[in-house]
């Protein structure tokens, strides 16, 4: 889940600042991080693509580290497995932190620690395959935290919710034959 304390926006906040120190505050501030409407970015914090960028290279999902800001030019750079990308304050949109990241970000990645909050708040995610996607992408060591009795939600659980996205009958719409237009 995204939102609420154990949130991916919440969790997000709380590890960039106990992983790359506080927020600067009051004068000066402003040249170590870039404010934008999406959060702050300072060197040294993980950021995630959110879509693909065929021009740069960049694709949904591909995580990063901030190498640096301008906060007066608006724009950011990162590092990406080495090769370094600049970012225009209208791209910056495309990237989020990514000290947390959700279960469907992380399919087909391995991390080397992962730590799953499982609450009964996210009732609507407590599924059993996502809790095994999520305990799939540990390497080392994984760490269930949270209600017991979430965990026992979401292994019962074996309904995945289906995606309705009516790409069946959008096929069989455009591929019928359309009547000559004399």
């Amino acid at each position: 889940m995204h939102k609420g304390v154990a949130g991916v926006a919440n969790l997000n906040l709380r590890l960039q600042e106990a992983l790359n120190g506080p927020a600067s505050r009051g004068a000066g501030a402003h040249r170590h991080s870039l404010r934008t409407a999406s959060g702050e970015y300072r060197p040294g914090d993980k950021v995630i693509q959110l879509r693909n960028n065929y021009d740069k290279n960049l694709f949904n999902g591909d995580i990063g580290t901030v190498a640096g800001v301008d906060p007066e030019g608006g724009t950011l750079e990162a590092d990406f497995d080495g090769e370094r990308h600049s970012f225009t304050r209208s791209e910056l949109g495309d990237l989020a932190l990514a000290y947390a990241i959700s279960i469907h970000k992380s399919q087909g990645s391995e991390y080397p620690v992962v730590i799953v909050p499982l609450l009964k708040a996210h009732f609507m995610m407590l599924q059993r395959n996502l809790l095994y996607t999520a305990i799939t992408r540990g390497r080392k060591k994984v760490f269930l935290v949270g209600d017991p009795a979430a965990y026992a939600m979401a292994v019962r659980n074996s309904e995945s919710k289906l995606r309705v996205t009516h790409l069946q009958e959008k096929i069989e719409l455009c591929c019928r034959p359309r009547p000559d237009r004399r």
